[in-house]
């Protein structure tokens, strides 16, 4: 089996696929930015892909590297980096997770994945990049907090198509095993849902009642979400679980919904 190297395998997403690789019998170590001890048979090592330190040594014998680290800010510099140090170590195998809409978005988030996705194909390294939709998660970080509020605002044109971190990880590791692929079919959700429907399921797990306001959603940002530059198009593959069946998991776990 391959080894593997995740960056930001401490992450949402890299817990999910960081013990989907183990099970595979692959040989895994993460990169990450805080110090500290892995799970049985894990090596964490220490590193920034943004600032570009600790690269080459993480990388020295991998022959895949699942780059999943992202934030707010850099996730263009943090490709370059990693592609640049992915060709010095001889990797067989760039994975890359982006987002649906990464090129067609005028926002600064979705055009660095844009040209995070540029760095990979230009890089000379075989690579696979999977464009996913916004995790439940991140759905219910945001709408959940418009959802607190005393009325809801319910932008118009605004719609996602969440899908399940749990199952982006499986199409993650599958690929990961497999050859480079290149641009692969974009991974959403079941459903395309606006704001009233993301936040009346939210509300009834909540056992809550809260009027929701239509608002316009204008500027260039508002056009695109209105005219869907953020879904996904015909080919994507498509997540199981729905919005609901995500809420209802959380909540018969006691997390916070």
């Amino acid at each position: 089996m391959p080894a593997m190297l995740v960056t930001g395998g401490t992450g949402n997403l890299g817990r999910h696929v960081v013990p989907l690789l183990c099970a595979e019998g692959a040989t895994v170590r993460v990169l990450s930015r805080t110090a500290h001890s892995g799970a049985d048979g894990i090596a964490v090592l220490h590193g920034d892909t943004v600032a570009g330190t600790g690269l080459d040594a993480a990388m020295d014998g991998a022959d895949v590297v699942l780059h999943l680290a992202g934030g707010r800010k850099g996730d263009d510099v943090a490709a370059r980096n990693v592609a640049a140090a992915a060709g010095r170590a001889g990797v067989a195998h760039l994975v890359l997770i982006s987002v649906i809409g990464a090129d067609a978005m005028p926002i600064g988030y979705f055009r660095a994945k844009a040209a995070a996705e540029e760095e990979f194909r230009a890089c000379g390294v075989p690579y696979s990049i999977l464009r996913a939709a916004q995790f439940h998660d991140f759905i219910l970080t945001t709408i959940g907090a418009m959802a607190r509020l005393p009325v809801v605002p319910a932008p118009r044109g605004l719609r996602f198509e969440p899908v399940e971190v749990a199952e982006v990880a499986a199409r993650l590791t599958r690929i990961a095993l497999g050859a480079p692929a290149g641009r692969v079919p974009d991974l959403a959700g079941p459903a395309v849902l606006d704001v009233p429907e993301i936040v009346g399921p939210l509300l009834r797990i909540r056992r809550r009642r809260r009027p929701t306001v239509r608002v316009p959603l204008g500027g260039a940002i508002g056009a695109a979400y209105r005219e869907g530059r953020n879904l996904a198009g015909p080919g994507a593959a498509r997540g199981a679980v729905t919005w609901p069946e995500y809420l209802m998991t959380r909540a018969g776990a006691s997390a916070r919904v």
